[in-house]
């Protein structure tokens, strides 16, 4: 069935009341860039007083689970780390976790501090934060794979240089027990007034050079899905997914069996959402804060 259209009091109504549990992916549905979208906050308050659990599920690595609750809380919005479910999270779920990564190797990390303090949280030593000296033909040499490497993590890295990506090269191609993973494989990221590249885009520089695919962890891929799913205990008839991308918000909630919601705030316009080669979203509205009249 192609996506609905829900506009009326009545037909928001209806979809509140269909489900005990929203799951909400964060850029592009709560704030766009640094701009808290207009009444996203009522809705949530409204949400929470109707007793619906809420679940942030985000594929932003560059921001750890406690400095996503001060984000949350500098915008005036309710929320705890128990709630909030990101890419850099899953991926120490998965190394510590699923995987057993051998904490006496260490995680060379192109990507922000979340990604670093996430793994550090579960006792895997990080490395490459400060790897932004220059560097030339001259001095390649200098860089070679080291056996205490164990994985290189891959998520958006705001200072990206050739020396990261040369040790991360030279470690995936020299060292083979060096685990490839990525936080996510977005190929854009919404900034505010333009659209930038993800870490996706980033990450076809290693995947290129390596010729080595890696384990993407984020949306819409199966290792989120199965810890999203594990840790919360979701029944996917009662719960929504809401998103603004459909080939990853959407995506992952129809993989996991949910119900799925588009807002029209972020990457996905009315043509996209409509279009038969999309994923198809099961309903779609103008933005989130279109259900705070229900409050």
């Amino acid at each position: 069935m192609p996506p609905v259209k829900l506009s009326t009091a009545s037909e928001l109504e209806a979809l509140v009341n269909k489900f005990d549990t929203f799951l909400f992916d964060c850029d592009g549905v709560i704030w766009r860039g640094r701009t808290l979208i207009s009444n996203v906050p009522e809705t949530l308050d409204m949400l929470r007083k109707r007793g619906k659990r809420l679940i942030f599920v985000t594929n932003n690595s560059s921001t750890s689970r406690r400095d996503y609750v001060k984000k949350f809380a500098d915008l005036g919005i309710q929320a705890s780390v128990d709630e909030i479910f990101s890419s850099a999270y899953a991926t120490a779920v998965y190394l510590h976790d699923v995987i057993k990564f051998d904490t006496s190797k260490k995680a060379y990390v192109i990507g922000g501090s979340g990604i670093r303090q996430e793994l550090e949280d579960v006792g895997i030593t990080t490395l490459g934060h400060d790897d932004n000296r220059s560097v030339s033909l001259a001095t390649l040499a200098e860089i070679e794979p080291s056996d205490d490497i164990g994985a290189v993590v891959c998520g958006i890295d705001y200072d990206i240089s050739y020396r990261k990506l040369a040790t991360a090269h030279v470690n995936l191609t020299q060292n083979p027990d060096c685990l490839f993973i990525a936080t996510n494989d977005d190929r854009t990221l919404p900034g505010g007034k333009h659209m930038y590249p993800g870490t996706g885009s980033l990450l076809n520089v290693l995947a290129h050079s390596t010729q080595k695919s890696p384990l993407v962890m984020g949306k819409p891929n199966a290792p989120m899905l199965e810890c999203v799913i594990k840790k919360y205990h979701l029944d996917p008839s009662r719960s929504c997914m809401v998103g603004d991308r459909l080939d990853t918000d959407i995506l992952f909630g129809i993989k996991g069996g949910l119900s799925t919601l588009c807002v029209l705030t972020g990457v996905a316009d009315e043509a996209a959402i409509l279009s038969s080669n999309s994923p198809q979203a099961t309903y779609y509205i103008s933005s989130l804060g279109d259900l705070a009249q229900l409050s």
